[in-house]
C-alpha cells in the first residue's frame, strides 16, 4: 500500500542525538554532582553516559527510555532530589537545550507536504518538551500530531502511541512509516503493522538497525529518495 504518512522520532532522527545532547548531558550530571567527582561518575554510570568521550552509550535508557525513567535513576543517588523536582528540572533544562537539526528541516518538511502526506513526531519525550523544541525550530506546523510519552498512549516500543497517532491523522496503520533511529522505534512500528526505517543519526549503528527496518538511510535527508523509490 503506498506510504500516506510519516511519523518520526524526534531525538536522533529531526535532530543529531549526540550533537544535540552529548555536551547537555554533561552539563546536567555535573550541576547535579556539585563538584564531586565520585558522585558524577557514579550518575553517569547508571545512565550509561561515557563522561569522557561524552557521549550516551548504546545501551543507555535516555536513548530510547522516557524522562521518568532517567529520573528514576538519578534521583536513586541523589537523595536530596524529589523525583518531582529533579523531573522539572530536568525538564526545564531539556527546553532550553538547543537542537541540532539531522538536515535542514524546514524544506524537507515541506517537501513532504508538497507530496499529500500527513506528517506526524511519536517520542519519548515528554509532549510538551517535544512541541517545544518543534515550535523553537519553527516547523511545528508542519505537523499534524506530535505524541509524547505522557500523552496517554503509553510509551515506545509499544504499538499504542503510533496506533495514536494513524488513528488521529485517519490513516491506517499500513498506511504509514516509522522513521527513527533505534530499535524501540522500529519495534513499535512492527507492533503496530507499520514499515519501519532506520536512520543513522542516533547511536544505533546500522548491522543493529537493519534486521528490523525496510530501509536504513545515513539520515532523514535521504528519505524522499527512499520513498521514490518505495
Amino acid at each position: 500500500m503506498p506510504v500516506k504518512a510519516v511519523l518520526f522520532d524526534k531525538d536522533g532522527t529531526l535532530f543529531d542525538f549526540h550533537a544535540t545532547w552529548g555536551a547537555w548531558t554533561a552539563r546536567l550530571l555535573n550541576q547535579l554532582a556539585d563538584g564531586d567527582a565520585a558522585l558524577c561518575q557514579d550518575l553517569a554510570d547508571v545512565i550509561r553516559f561515557d563522561l569522557q568521550a561524552g557521549v550516551l552509550k548504546p545501551e543507555s535508557v535516555a536513548i530510547a527510555g522516557t524522562m521518568q525513567q532517567v529520573v528514576k535513576l538519578l534521583a536513586a543517588l541523589l537523595p536530596h532530589w524529589s523525583e518531582r523536582d529533579l523531573s522539572r528540572e530536568m525538564q526545564r533544562q531539556a527546553c532550553a537545550a538547543p537542537q541540532v537539526a539531522a538536515t535542514p528541516l524546514g524544506p524537507l518538511l515541506a517537501g513532504l507536504r508538497a507530496r499529500g502526506l500527513r506528517l506526524g513526531v511519536v517520542t519519548n519525550d515528554d509532549e510538551a518538551s517535544a512541541r517545544h523544541h518543534l515550535m523553537r525550530e519553527g516547523i511545528l506546523p508542519f505537523f499534524d500530531i506530535v505524541i509524547g510519552a505522557d500523552s496517554g498512549f503509553g510509551a515506545k516500543p509499544d504499538a499504542g502511541p503510533l496506533l495514536a497517532a494513524a488513528h488521529q491523522m485517519d490513516m491506517a496503520p499500513d498506511e504509514c512509516v516509522m522513521v527513527g533511529d533505534s530499535l524501540h522505534d522500529l519495534r513499535a512500528a512492527k507492533a503496530a503493522g507499520m514499515g519501519g526505517v532506520g536512520v543513522l543519526t542516533g547511536p544505533a549503528g546500522g548491522d543493529v538497525l537493519a534486521p528490523h527496518a525496510l530501509a536504513v538511510l545515513p539520515s532523514i535527508a535521504a528519505l524522499c529518495a527512499w520513498l521514490d523509490r518505495a
